[in-house]
């Protein structure tokens, strides 16, 4: 079988884990979650990093540590994890869809002004499957409206916007280190931000709000959000790594992208003139005029012993959030097409460009007995 994803890992890892477990150091206290959110801030040229124990957390710890509460609306791309809304629903804020571009799979930035209310407070890009949003007409808009920009990028890890880096443009912004990200821990999260203020608050969220003048006395309500040592030392071991890990990514995203483009039918995300991406996944989009499903893609994908997962089911098509009274017969056209015909290729760090000839010539002959 070809996974989806695979990390790569090395002795590195193993290396840092041992110290850790010599050193009796496994909880969340210890070096080596400081020095991995030092390293992690660093590389991405922000001044704090709070580790938690993952994505979704981190998520929401950013929302709180930034004054998100009760009633504030928060824009967010209908194209998108569930966690984007249940970020918003913990601290008690109302998400606010707007749908996507057709090429970058992105929030379509042209919709934003119009779902602006009384009531935004924020606005939330989620950088997909490892390409940038356009920024600048983002934060034009959050200056002239007095909006938060709260980044996810929880899958672009060293991807770029003009020469920054993703999570490093909004007030604050949430990573992800799963084991299918570019830089895992297995399981865990961050929160960056320049400011002060909100790592600090970031920082008593994931640690139950302990008071720092007083143990045991709460005047907020947080959670236990942290990372462990263990964990933190996987991530120490892979920033030495991380742009070796990108150009992987980049390398095999452009071949694909090349022998794919010979397959008629389907469409891979566009890579702007202004973005460096790094292929999260590889994906496809396949033309309704092939006759065939996401699903019964991936089925015949299965046959053949290659793994494959279907695109996110858009927000305003959750049952869970219906019941909540949220997205109710709201439509966003190009959000469903892609949840219906999108998918993902095998796309971890151990791929070769010889498993990849065999996943082209496998979707090949899938898309040709299907059209």
């Amino acid at each position: 079988m070809i996974p989806v994803s695979e990390p790569r890992l090395d002795g590195r890892e193993l290396e840092l884990v041992s110290e850790c477990i010599r050193r009796g150091i496994i909880s969340s206290d210890g070096p080596f979650v400081r020095q991995f959110e030092q390293r992690f801030a660093d590389y991405l040229g922000v001044g704090y990093g709070v580790a938690v124990c993952n994505g979704t957390a981190a998520l929401e710890t950013a929302l709180f540590a930034l004054g998100i509460s009760t009633g504030d609306e928060i824009i967010m791309p209908a194209f998108t994890i569930i966690s984007c809304a249940l970020a918003a629903l913990r601290v008690g804020a109302i998400p606010v869809l707007v749908d996507v571009e057709p090429d970058t799979w992105n929030m379509d930035v042209a919709q934003l002004e119009a779902a602006i209310t009384p009531r935004t407070r924020a606005i939330m890009p989620v950088h997909m499957y490892g390409h940038p949003v356009d920024m600048d007409p983002v934060l034009d808009l959050a200056r002239t409206y007095n909006l938060i920009v709260v980044e996810d990028a929880a899958e672009v890890h060293g991807a770029e916007y003009k020469g920054k880096k993703c999570g490093s443009m909004g007030r604050a912004a949430a990573f992800s280190f799963y084991a299918n990200k570019i830089v895992t821990t297995g399981e865990g999260g961050m929160v960056v931000s320049d400011d002060p203020i909100v790592a600090e608050r970031a920082r008593s969220y994931r640690n139950l709000c302990f008071r720092s003048e007083r143990r045991f006395w709460h005047t907020e309500l947080g959670h236990n959000f942290r990372m462990t040592n263990v964990q933190a030392a996987i991530g120490l071991a892979q920033m030495e790594r991380v742009e070796e890990f990108v150009e992987i990514k980049r390398r095999l995203g452009a071949y694909y992208v090349q022998q794919l483009s010979r397959i008629p039918g389907i469409k891979c995300q566009t890579e702007k003139p202004w973005a460096r991406m790094v292929y999260w996944m590889y994906c496809i989009v396949l033309s309704e005029g092939l006759g065939l499903s996401a699903k019964q893609v991936i089925d015949g994908l299965k046959g053949a012993g290659i793994e494959s997962r279907p695109f996110f089911t858009g927000l305003h098509q959750q049952p869970a959030l219906h019941e909540k009274g949220l997205f109710v017969n709201q439509r966003h056209p190009i959000t469903e097409r892609l949840s219906q015909y999108g998918l993902y290729l095998p796309s971890g760090l151990t791929l070769t460009e010889d498993k990849i000839n065999y996943v082209v010539e496998v979707l090949s002959t899938i898309l040709s007995d299907g059209a």
